[in-house]
């Protein structure tokens, strides 16, 4: 590669890449099945354009793609909608299912800890006279089904939860949540963006009736997702999006098929290789947890009881985060949140549901890990961040009030830290 940081003069490529949770690079199938899709001798035609041989191509091409998603989630192909990525699919499925369904109720459940798509989505229609309930996580970052059935009402029409925790990493039981919701003819929306390539999804056993999925969360492409609605879901979804009838009416546009063969043929590689995954990246989870214990003074967020393996949230008393990894930026890819809120300066809601304190969360980033990390590369970002670490706390007044081996920091909470070295 010969890619370069602006400004700079280093590659990206020796940069060590530990921020999986906000996109994965496409691998090496896909792209080579994105690129069969584009120029005069590919598959360029419109997937919608009948009946030219250009269009068949296309067409049997999605079809094919919608079949490959619809197995990784045990759904079947007809209940699978293509979108421009998970953003749009928890759009239609919050505001369609809440719209389509507002003559039966008009009570919302949700979480204070899930991603901004669905926040906002929820924030919109709280002004259009929904009413929202907001449940909020335990301190451990968990949010249990007792915990959303006890604020479900007759006039509740949806609930909306994320499966893995986008920041921390913890998981909740939506399978369990889905019979409560099930039971009560409430329909129930899965943000599976971050669980979808981690853990095995079985949409008829979480009893979903709308899960989003985001192509590049899974090894695929950007700008392309895709929403599961089950066939016999209770409420019909407002389309959010008209001047067509592609995608069975619920989503026009002319749909881009180098990306929706691209997100099918992520979704098959995330099938076959699941298991081996998922058993690489708890080994390399377990290397980087212990690592990193060696720093002093850290703490981790989250209950790591139930938290998925290559997602830790951690904090070190007395280190800005903006300014590790700013340190980092051009050795060690890491991130302080969510990627779809980092423009925003703000502490993360995330954390704040958690009731962290603002030093807590002021001095807490993220690392997460992917197919392609190696055991060099967590071994190098540790090394580098017990450095930097050890740098920046020389620079804070605060540390000399703490100091090596002083007291506990303010921000750590019982459970969540680790010994002092």
């Amino acid at each position: 590669m010969n890619r370069y940081h602006q400004g700079t003069g280093r590659r990206a490529a020796d940069c060590v890449y530990l921020d999986y949770a906000a996109t994965t690079p496409v691998a090496p199938q896909v792209a080579d099945a994105m690129s069969r899709c584009l120029g005069r001798d590919g598959l360029f035609g419109n997937a919608a354009s009948r009946p030219h041989c250009f269009g068949v191509e296309a067409r049997e091409a999605v079809e094919n793609a919608r079949g490959q998603v619809a197995e990784l989630i045990a759904a079947d192909p007809a209940e699978i909608v293509w979108t421009s990525g998970a953003t749009e699919s928890i759009n239609l499925a919050v505001k369609g299912a809440a719209r389509g369904t507002r003559r039966r109720g008009r009570h919302i459940v949700t979480s204070s800890m899930e991603h901004s798509a669905v926040l906002d989505s929820c924030a919109r229609l709280a002004r259009e006279g929904f009413e929202v309930t907001f449940v909020d996580p335990h301190i451990d970052g968990t949010i249990t089904p007792r915990s959303i059935e006890r604020v479900l009402r007759r006039d509740t029409i949806l609930v909306s939860l994320m499966h893995v925790n986008n920041e921390v990493g913890t998981m909740t039981d939506v399978a369990a949540v889905g019979r409560v919701a099930r039971e009560r003819g409430v329909v129930f929306h899965v943000d599976a963006s971050q669980s979808a390539a981690r853990l095995p999804l079985d949409v008829r056993e979480i009893r979903a009736d709308l899960v989003s999925l985001s192509g590049h969360k899974m090894y695929g492409p950007k700008g392309v997702g895709a929403l599961y609605v089950r066939s016999s879901c209770p409420s019909p979804l407002e389309p959010q999006m008209h001047g067509g009838d592609q995608e069975q009416g619920l989503r026009s546009g002319t749909l881009a098929t180098h990306q929706v063969v691209g997100m099918g043929k992520a979704a098959e590689l995330v099938r076959e290789r699941l298991d081996r995954d998922a058993k690489a990246t708890a080994v390399l989870d377990r290397q980087l947890r212990g690592l990193m214990e060696e720093i002093p003074h850290g703490f981790l967020n989250g209950n790591q009881g139930v938290r998925v393996p290559g997602i830790l949230s951690a904090g070190f008393a007395c280190v800005d985060s903006e300014a590790l990894l700013v340190a980092l930026r051009d050795e060690v890819a890491i991130s302080s949140g969510s990627a779809c809120t980092s423009a925003r300066v703000e502490p993360s809601h995330v954390l704040n549901a958690l009731r962290l304190s603002e030093e807590a969360v002021a001095c807490s980033v993220r690392l997460s890990l992917g197919r392609f990390t190696t055991a060099e590369e967590v071994d190098f970002a540790a090394t580098r961040l017990r450095e930097t670490i050890a740098d920046l706390r020389q620079l804070s007044p605060g540390w000399t009030e703490v100091g090596p081996s002083g007291r506990q920091p303010e921000p750590c909470a019982q459970e969540q830290c680790w010994s002092t070295a």
